[in-house]
């Protein structure tokens, strides 16, 4: 009995001798955690605001701000176990951190994938922050952009969360990448009307309103889009800027449609309503109309 209270008594000794002995390599361990974490946490701070300040890109500087952050803190930690006379550990911890990462990536496997297209769109995307899209059946302006889903702001005021990996592999249509959107109607004029003049009337129209846009890459052209019942119909095609998608755009085509009704008018072309026939089935021979005049 004596003789087992004397070998516990000793490993207790040399163990803690041995920690003694580990105490500055521990310290200076805990040291090189705490200046990775600072360091790293200032330099992904300065990376994010730089980049998000020259590029404009939110997703960008925050994938490379993290992904700076992250980096330090592990090359810290693994430098500390190695001053810390741990280095197996380190190993250790590395074999154990890619075996997890494999049953992890099957656990949370939508996640992982939202993770993953985020990343790729932090480098190849079709739009930007308040551009307005279409994503499948989500039409609106591009609020927010994160990592595992992109924020749409609808028209009519709903917020919409979009995983990354739809994003990717669903169809996406930019409205305002370039700046410039087409609009089109139709109007009818009668059959007595002069087409030609009618076209040139609503040219003229056209070029009365000033957020309509015409240049060489964008031409407003007035085509013969049909022979109706009661009407020549008349498809009418001009450009707007998408900038303001929401509001602008919308208002120009109300007020391009206005200024065609106007013209025209002016101009003596007659718009006629749709012809209804009637018919009289049976027995009956007359239709009865009443005139009211005063």
């Amino acid at each position: 009995m004596k003789e087992n209270a004397t070998t516990i008594s000793e490993s207790i000794t040399l163990f803690y001798n041995d920690f003694i002995e580990q105490l500055p390599g521990i310290g200076m361990g805990i040291l090189i955690v705490v200046l990775g974490l600072l360091i790293g946490s200032w330099v992904g701070g300065f990376v994010k605001r730089k980049l998000a300040a020259r590029t404009g890109d939110p997703l960008m500087s925050k994938f490379l701000g993290q992904a700076i952050k992250y980096i330090s803190v592990i090359i810290a930690v693994m430098l500390a176990l190695e001053a810390s006379g741990l280095g197996a550990i380190a190993a250790g911890i590395l074999t154990a951190a890619g075996a997890s990462a494999v049953v992890l990536g099957f656990a949370f496997k939508d996640i992982g994938q939202n993770f993953i297209a985020g990343i790729i769109m932090a480098f190849s995307r079709p739009f930007d922050v308040d551009d307005t899209v279409q994503i499948d059946d989500n039409f609106g302006k591009v609020k927010a952009l994160e990592f595992r889903y992109t924020k749409l702001k609808t028209f009519d005021g709903k917020d919409v969360y979009i995983p990354n990996s739809d994003v990717l592999t669903k169809p996406v249509t930019n409205y305002t990448e370039d700046g410039f959107f087409r609009w089109d109607f139709i109007i009818g004029i009668a059959y007595e009307n002069n087409i030609e003049g009618a076209k040139e009337t609503v040219l003229k129209a056209l070029r009365k309103e000033p957020n309509v846009i015409e240049d060489e890459e964008h031409e407003n052209f007035v085509i013969e889009d049909e022979l109706a019942t009661s009407t020549v119909n008349l498809k009418v095609f001009f450009w707007v800027d998408t900038k303001d998608f929401r509001r602008m755009a919308l208002i120009t085509k109300g007020n391009v449609v206005r200024n065609v009704k106007e013209e025209l008018e002016l101009a003596g072309y007659y718009m006629p309503a749709d012809i209804q026939e009637i018919k009289l089935y049976g027995g009956e021979t007359e239709f009865p109309v009443k005139i009211n005049s005063k």
